[in-house]
């Protein structure tokens, strides 16, 4: 638990930053696009300090932290065009997080880690419609083609970094395995395994909804980071 814990509160603190940068751009007249960004930062702070304090709940120190994962936030969080953001962090990103934090809701080994996820769940879900409902109005003809090229050069710089922390992976395989013999890990391996499907598949659902062909959204979905944000 600990060490996907620790996972979330990296990649929520990026979620956090990402918005974060958005806000001065906006000019003053959108206040509503304003005020629904500065709720997206409280949601991911609160979310920061709930992870944090489930980390904590019983004296435990963080886990561990990859390069490859920081890379791949980097990329998030130093992006300066706010479609391409929005889009890598809420629509590729966050969508692939909502079903990591339904498969802890449902795998957690407490009532505490399964509530947590749950309401962030609940959070998600928000950002992600606004997202997406934001980038369907833009009314670019461009867009598509920016938002494309955009997953490529991201795949392209992170493709020789090692992706997911192996120690995340493996975190995953216990939370998820019935028991802890061999039969019972392979199960949790399966599991975890279903899990990556699953995050694919929503990607591919909400970049068909975004107006990308059934054939393009999978090509999409495929090239997104190893590790999920």
């Amino acid at each position: 638990v600990v060490q996907v814990m620790t996972y979330l509160v990296e990649n929520e603190t990026a979620a956090l930053l990402v918005p974060a940068n958005l806000v001065p751009r906006v000019h003053p007249h959108y206040r509503e696009v304003v005020g629904f960004l500065a709720v997206q930062m409280a949601d991911e702070a609160r979310h920061v300090e709930v992870f944090t304090r489930r980390i904590g709940l019983r004296g435990r120190s963080p886990g561990t932290s990859s390069r490859g994962g920081q890379a791949s936030l980097a990329t998030l969080v130093t992006e300066r065009d706010p479609d391409v953001a929005s889009f890598l962090l809420s629509v590729m990103g966050e969508t692939s997080f909502l079903e990591l934090l339904r498969f802890l809701q449902q795998h957690g080994p407490d009532p505490v880690t399964r509530a947590i996820c749950r309401l962030a769940a609940t959070d998600e879900v928000r950002h992600v419609a606004f997202a997406v409902g934001r980038l369907r109005r833009r009314g670019d003809p461009a867009l598509l083609d920016r938002l494309a090229s955009a997953v490529r050069a991201r795949e392209a710089a992170l493709r020789h970094t090692s992706g997911l922390d192996p120690n995340v992976f493996d975190a995953l395989i216990v939370l998820a395995s019935p028991t802890f013999d061999p039969p019972g890990v392979s199960v949790g391996f399966e599991r975890v395994v279903e899990l990556v499907g699953r995050m694919d598949r929503a990607r591919r659902a909400m970049l068909v909804r975004l107006g990308y062909a059934p054939e393009q959204a999978a090509a999409l979905s495929a090239l997104h980071t190893r590790n999920f944000m």
